[in-house]
């Protein structure tokens, strides 16, 4: 959805400072506040929308507005196919606060109703059979309520007047009869926007005409690709139009720019940029999906961005702000999240997509954009990605979960399945039938993963998507010669998920060499061992940020403190497990113990322990909090320590 410009960092202002307005805030306290702000008062619309009976085929919409004045006036033909037998009557959603003049059917008044719930409802003059084409005209006109961000906002710029939309999630119903639930695309759509001399309307699509009177404007834009409601849009100014071209494939695509005339001169340095963003994320997945009609960018004054379907709305140029909503056109506009629940499929890749750009065309300031998403992601020790309860709009837009969490989400999948398994899973789901131009859920995205890398990602899914919270890594090290013994704890934030199961990157540095080698985690406590062909002189978990964790740490064994008898415990207190590093000049037979506070003996193993530094994991991750003791026997050792289990 919407992206605000952010000052994130001193690695960042470069990039940012280009914008028009940019916040001084956290970006993602900005997106929650900002977007509950915006639709809190229309969630009843989800809760009780048009009843959906019908098939929307085409609409024509015809919009007289003056950017001067908050009003609008339209006449909204909709051609449909009824989906259930004995149709004889059907619903829009549309705010109590615009005024319907008449319906037509069939050139002749019908009768119609404004009911509660911004629902109106039109009664036909007798059943229309199922599959079969038929068409209303609803005549309407007044001012959209301002209850919120606003769908329908009337400003100005330097003096001169603006309108612009945006409607996500629920506010389209504020502006024009639709049905906005997100089950049913409009398969094509006319908009011919009348407004005020010295103005232009964007919008939608293709510009088929634009008709200049002494007393008028009228600009005529259609699309052919199917649209949801909620990605319709209008911004009507003094627009200054120019253009760019972007090759692709199997054509020469434009690029429309609709830019305040005052913002003329560093727009066009900077808007440029978008040529290789489409270039750069058709090679990632598919070819931008509405090659036939455009990509526009419209300047409006709502301090960040939408991305309306061939026309993305910005406050200003920033590269960053550009990929966001670029992104959107692939992962939001051409498959579409069919819930709120699934804002992740919209937010989510736009976040991942957004990064892949930073990564490609600002390297250097590419770790930094990954740690300002682990942070943001991190912040909440809970929450899922999957939106657990779409009555509450700070929920839905939660910049910590819904756009880092989710995007890192992306992150790990790209990580855990290689690039080529990962996009070609991305590219199947573009490109399946049933999703291109339509709604799609998690289980779907999911599903073509799996075909294209033969992985069951169930367990997956159910850690990072289902549940919630983060993992926590506690790494221990220890070099014998050339073998490194390596023990990974984890805990984790929150127990929905006793245990992540991910392959882990461990870099290990010596003074003129490195390495970095990459274990497959099943469990906490795992010991690794291998082979390092040079004096390790420190350790690094997950050195270019791969992997969503928070509060790691790794200690050489040598350095955590003095062996006791050849014999050291850690960590200690512990969580889920212990390890026991022996030193032993002999392979012996050695048993480890461990007893309650009573003297109870709870775990009890008899093993040979080979020579060397050999390490030992025991788990107590089912064991109550407390004091416990732990023995070892075998040889000439004896030992005992207290063990707590926090």
């Amino acid at each position: 959805m919407k992206k605000i410009i952010f000052l994130i960092s001193a690695i960042f202002i470069t990039l940012c400072v280009k914008a028009q307005t940019i916040s001084n805030t956290n970006p993602y306290d900005d997106i929650v506040n900002m977007e509950q702000k915006a639709h809190a008062n229309m969630f009843h619309s989800m809760l009780s929308g048009a009843i959906d009976n019908y098939d929307i085929k085409y609409n024509r919409c015809e919009w007289t507005v003056d950017p001067a004045v908050k009003y609008i006036k339209g006449a909204v033909t909709t051609y449909f196919e009824p989906t259930t037998a004995g149709f004889s009557s059907m619903q829009f959603d549309l705010s109590d606060s615009l005024t319907v003049d008449s319906v037509k059917y069939h050139g002749t008044n019908i009768v119609f109703a404004q009911l509660p719930g911004d629902i109106l409802e039109l009664t036909l003059p007798g059943a229309i059979p199922v599959s079969t084409l038929d068409s209303v005209t609803v005549y309407y006109q007044g001012v959209p309520p301002s209850d919120g961000l606003g769908a329908f906002v009337q400003s100005t710029h330097s003096g001169a007047p603006v309108i612009w939309t945006l409607s996500e999630p629920f506010g389209a119903k504020d502006w024009w009869p639709c049905k906005q639930a997100l089950n049913d695309k409009i398969d094509s759509l006319d908009i011919i926007v009348t407004t005020t001399p010295n103005n232009k309307a964007g919008s939608n699509g293709v510009l088929l005409s634009e008709v200049t009177t002494a007393t008028s404007v009228i600009d005529h834009w259609r699309t052919k690709y199917p649209i949801a409601a909620y990605l319709v849009a209008i911004g009507v100014s003094n627009y200054v139009v120019y253009h760019h071209t972007v090759p692709l494939p199997t054509r020469y695509m434009d690029v429309s720019v609709y830019v305040y005339f005052e913002y003329l001169v560093p727009a066009q340095s900077q808007t440029p940029d978008i040529i290789q963003t489409i270039i750069f994320y058709d090679s990632l997945t598919i070819t931008y999906p509405f090659e036939r009609e455009k990509y526009g960018m419209l300047q409006f004054g709502w301090g960040g961005g939408m991305e309306h379907q061939t026309m993305t709305f910005l406050v200003g140029f920033s590269h960053p702000l550009m990929a966001h909503e670029l992104a959107h056109q692939w992962f939001g506009d051409w498959v579409t999240c069919g819930s709120w629940q699934d804002i992740w499929l919209n937010e989510g890749f736009a976040t991942f997509m957004e990064g892949l750009s930073e990564q490609r065309f600002n390297p250097s300031t590419w770790l930094g954009w990954r740690q300002l998403q682990i942070n943001q992601a991190t912040t909440p020790a809970n929450g899922s990605v999957l939106c657990d309860d779409t009555t509450n709009v700070n929920r839905i837009f939660n910049g910590y979960l819904s756009y880092s969490k989710g995007g890192y989400l992306l992150r790990m999948l790209n990580w855990k399945l290689g690039n080529t398994a990962f996009w070609q899973g991305i590219k199947d789901y573009l490109n399946d039938p049933a999703l291109g131009g339509n709604y799609a859920k998690t289980p779907q995205l999911k599903a073509h993963l799996e075909a294209a890398s033969g992985v069951d990602l169930t367990s997956f899914f159910n850690e990072w998507y289902y549940n919630q919270g983060y993992p926590s890594y506690q790494l221990y090290w220890n070099q014998s010669g050339t073998n490194v013994s390596l023990t990974v704890n984890q805990t984790t934030s929150d127990p929905s998920v006793p245990f992540y199961e991910m392959p882990i990157p461990v870099k290990f540095i010596g003074a003129t060499h490195d390495t970095t080698i990459v274990f497959d985690h099943t469990s906490s406590g795992q010991v690794f061992n291998t082979v390092i062909n040079f004096p390790v002189v420190s350790v690094q978990f997950d050195p270019e940020l791969e992997i969503l964790s928070k509060n790691n740490t790794v200690a050489g064994i040598a350095n955590l403190m003095p062996l006791t008898n050849g014999i050291l415990v850690y960590p200690n207190p512990t969580r889920s497990n212990i390890t026991v590093s022996i030193d032993l000049k002999a392979t012996t037979e050695m048993t480890f113990e461990l007893f309650d506070i009573q003297g109870k003996k709870i775990y009890n193993k008899t093993e040979n322990v080979i020579a060397g530094n050999s390490l030992k994991s025991i788990t107590t991750e089912n064991l109550a909090k407390g004091d416990y003791i732990l023995k070892v026997r075998g040889g000439e050792i004896n030992f005992s320590q207290k063990v707590v289990k926090q």
